[in-house]
Parts: C-alpha cells; structure tokens; sequence
C-alpha cells in the first residue's frame, strides 16, 4: 500500500453523499508550501487533492468547512483526463483512512479562527504559593 499524508486548508465545504448504501464525504484540500527557485526567489506552490472520505462516522461534516486547516491520511491516485481545449490533464485523489481537525481556517459566522484556544489573563491563572521540587526536573 501506498500512503498519503497531506496537511492542508479545505477550499470548500464537504459534501457527504450517499452511494450504494454507503456514506461518502468528499472535500478539496489545498497544501501550499514556500520554497526558493535557483535564482533564490521566494516562491510559492498549491498541490489540491480531492478527498473521498467513505466511512459511517459522517459527525465530522459538519466541522469540515471551508478554509479549516486538517491532517488527512489514505492511499493516493492519480486520475488523467482531457481538458476541453484536447490537452491531457492530470489531478491527485485520496482514498482517506483518517482526518484530523487541526483548527486554523475561519468560521462562517463571523468569529474568530476555528480551534483557536480561548486565551486566559496571567492574572486569572492560580499561582502555586511553594514549589518544593526544582522546576527543570522531569519526571522520565
């Protein structure tokens, strides 16, 4: 088997079908990552990848928005076809085996990021009066 692991940004809201019987949810996911040319340019590459995430625990479609920021894993496929204008293209495919929620994106009711941790006060934390073990010490 062949495994992919992509971290990415959904480019729009999954769609969860039904096929055969089975529950279907397909997303988009765009990876970008930054690198230099040989001229030293900074440059900039997306790779999209088409989910087809076939399971029963269809809870996480409604988290899978637009802009969410996921770790998928599953067996990849490259699919060839003939664009309008008679030139071949090619794109990537997944067959998940798992998604994780790894926050960032935007919500769309306005709020802040998705998964962001509330922040606390340094003033609000309870401070421990006397500490009698060395604080550097780990316990392993």
């Amino acid at each position: 088997m062949i495994k992919l692991q992509v971290i990415g940004n959904l480019g729009r809201d999954c769609a969860t079908n039904s096929v055969n019987g089975k529950s279907v949810i397909n997303f988009t996911l765009a990876h970008t990552e930054k690198f230099k040319d040989a001229t030293g340019q900074q440059k900039e590459r997306t790779i999209w990848v088409d989910c087809a995430y076939w399971t029963d625990r269809t809870a996480i479609a409604p988290y899978l928005k637009k802009g969410t920021q996921v770790y998928v894993e599953g067996a990849p496929e490259v699919r060839t076809y003939t664009k309008n204008d008679g030139t071949f293209g090619a794109s990537l495919t997944m067959r998940v085996l798992s998604v994780q929620l790894l926050g960032g994106g935007t919500r769309n009711d306005g709020g802040g990021s998705y998964g962001e941790p509330q922040s606390a006060s340094v003033g609000s934390l309870p401070v421990p009066s006397n500490i009698t073990e060395p604080v550097d010490d780990l316990p392993f």
